[in-house]
């Protein structure tokens, strides 16, 4: 079994579709292995970003995922890191694909519902930044 770091968005959170979110990705089969609700600070979003974080539209960024708190999950599941990526659709919400949740929830680019890991190795850094042994479950 793989897992993933999902990090929903401060638009979903604000606009309080979270729920709903999550109840897709258990209905797909996904395992919720932690989860916590928690305010991102600069030094953490730009560990998180340091990819984009030269670029000059990284402070809208920054000022966007700290401007309300963001609902960190680790989920599980066969091929997840794959699947989720499919069921979030393309980044730019604008040109998700019908039935994904951005093409459902999002805005654009960066109003976009969740956070995804790109790949089994980003998930366990990304995992290690935000959680650690002790939230992580299984059952």
């Amino acid at each position: 079994m793989e897992r993933t770091l999902i990090l929903l968005k401060p638009d979903a959170v604000d606009k309080g579709f979270t729920g709903k979110v999550i109840a897709r990705f258990e209905a797909a089969g996904f395992r919720i292995r932690g989860c916590k609700m928690i305010r991102l600070n600069p030094a953490v979003l730009r560990e998180h970003y340091a990819h984009i974080a030269d670029k000059p539209f990284y402070p809208d960024v920054e000022k966007f995922m700290s401007s309300v708190p963001v609902i960190a999950l680790v989920l599980e599941g066969k091929d997840i890191v794959a699947k989720m990526r499919d069921m979030l659709g393309v980044t730019d919400s604008r040109k998700a694909a019908p039935g994904t949740l951005r093409a459902e929830f999002g805005v654009d680019q960066m109003v976009n519902v969740a956070h995804a890991s790109d790949s089994p190795e980003t998930a366990k850094k990304e995992i290690h930044r935000f959680f650690s042994e002790d939230e992580l479950f299984d059952y």
